[in-house]
């Protein structure tokens, strides 16, 4: 089977969170299904150094205007359609801002003419190559789907909610300049409060649409965590399946980590104590006998990182120490800032995001924090499960999933591998980091929370099985009505 997958990132060429990891991993996994994945990405400048280095596939001479060749390149088990659009996507910046952290003017062009190409080539425009399916990723390939209907093409279509508050809404002034028809500015299709939603096109015109986790396939049917679309997802129920997502275990592996100055597996987890006095030294930190609590994140109101700037003291009440690694909401930014500078050699907060640093911290840290107030899946918590480095988490989502949490219950019986707390609130936070704090103090205990934690199963096998079979089921469809 020959599937398309559409994405505006891609692991290890250009990421900004847990997307690129799902579409760099996801096509791995589905090679042992016999699933072969060729995925269209922008050619952003890191990926254009190396697809230039290869001849064009095709061109397209009018992409809404813009003219564009499209590029093959393979690297790290992935093969990739590089649309070289210079115009669009060769410029500073990141996937979705400029520079100075400001969202591109033109996102509405830059990914609409993605979602086309990659129609064009689903409807058979690449000589020689067609797919049985389509995968698309969020609002910024969503409009897939619309084209390929719009074109009278009836290739299936998968499309996967990372996270639903993204939601591509512009001004329905923008129709005809997107190529569409004023007819689909209806409730019924890309009408959104009276602007036009990309991801909503993509619901109504997809054949299937996954979300990244069974409870947030769930939570998101409700107005609560719907944001808006909670009537176009019931009205679609029968094509809503959660999958929860998994981690490549090659990349994040403790025992052969390349940015790990001291590497280890379930048997040498002692190492890790080694990483944490590095950690501690780069990020000038006091050393001590207590915890190292982090949060690599986005920093959002989302990731309830505002409520970890309220309650930290309660890490440094218990000998803790804190590292924030991200980057979001200014204001966030600085009420983290602020409370770092009350505590100095006790919280370090380090704003961006960088590869090898992320990777360090999960291999020196003692207990991985996510207060997110809603998550789709969650990704962070899992590398934290691989690495030893104990989840102190929300019951949202795919967090609610994933881990275990150490109740009385679930000690006993030995399975617990993380702390969860509810309500979502900065005094629920505030308990479970004391739980983790009072654990951390019974040595016996917190090696027993580490060890489960690292023998917890969430490599994309599973996961992976449930894709293929959702395009199987599609596949197969369209094969007995070409029959």
């Amino acid at each position: 089977m020959h599937v398309l997958a559409v994405t505006s990132e891609i692991y290890p060429l250009v990421k900004t969170g847990g997307l690129a990891d799902v579409t760099g991993a996801l096509p791995k996994a589905l090679s042992a299904f016999g699933i072969a994945t060729h995925t269209l990405v922008p050619g952003y400048p890191s990926i254009l150094a190396l697809a230039r280095l290869h001849p064009p596939l095709m061109e397209f001479d009018d992409l809404l205007g813009e003219k564009a060749t499209l590029r093959h390149l393979e690297i790290d088990g992935l093969s990739l359609f590089v649309l070289d659009a210079p115009a669009l996507y060769d410029r500073p910046g990141g996937p979705y801002v400029d520079e100075n952290g400001v969202d591109h003017a033109d996102n509405w062009k830059r990914f609409a003419v993605l979602s086309l190409a990659g129609a064009e080539i689903a409807a058979g425009a690449l000589p020689g190559w067609q797919p049985d399916l389509v995968h698309t990723h969020d609002w910024q390939s969503a409009l897939t789907s619309v084209y390929l209907r719009q074109m009278g093409s009836a290739v299936p279509v998968v499309l996967t909610i990372h996270n639903l508050a993204f939601q591509g809404q512009y001004s329905a002034s923008l129709l005809p300049y997107i190529g569409l028809p004023p007819e689909v500015y209806s409730v019924d299709q890309m009408e959104y409060f009276g602007d036009i939603s990309y991801l909503k096109g993509g619901l109504v015109t997809a054949d299937h649409i996954t979300v990244v986790s069974p409870t947030y396939a769930r939570e998101i049917l409700s107005p609560t965590f719907g944001m808006g679309l909670d009537g176009v997802l019931n009205t679609r129920m029968d094509r809503l399946q959660g999958i929860v997502n998994g981690i490549d275990k090659e990349i994040w592996n403790p025992a052969t980590d390349p940015y790990l100055p001291f590497r280890y597996d379930a048997k040498t987890v002692r190492n890790k104590k080694n990483n944490k006095a590095l950690l501690l030294e780069r990020f000038h930190l006091e050393p001590g006998d207590g915890p190292l609590f982090s949060a690599v994140t986005r920093i959002t109101w989302q990731k309830g990182m505002d409520m970890l700037a309220e309650v930290a003291d309660e890490i440094f009440h218990w000998g803790g120490r804190l590292i924030v690694h991200g980057q979001g909401d200014h204001d966030i930014e600085d009420a983290l800032k602020a409370t770092a500078a009350r505590f100095p050699g006790r919280m370090a907060v380090s704003v961006g995001f960088n590869e090898p640093t992320a990777h360090l911290i999960h291999g020196g840290s003692d207990a991985i924090i996510q207060p997110s107030r809603f998550e789709p899946c969650g990704l962070t918590q899992l590398y934290g499960l691989r690495y030893g480095c104990v989840p102190v988490v929300s019951r949202t989502g795919g967090l609610s999933e994933t881990i275990i949490d150490a109740n009385d219950a679930a000690i006993s019986a030995r399975v617990a591998t993380g702390f969860q707390f509810h309500p979502v609130r900065p005094e629920g936070l505030r308990h479970a980091i004391r739980r983790a704090a009072e654990a951390y103090g019974d040595k016996r205990k917190w090696a027993r929370l580490q060890l489960q934690a690292m023998r917890a199963d969430y490599s994309w096998d599973r996961s992976a099985e449930s894709y293929a079979e959702v395009y199987g089921r599609l596949t197969e469809g369209r094969a007995l009505l070409r029959h």
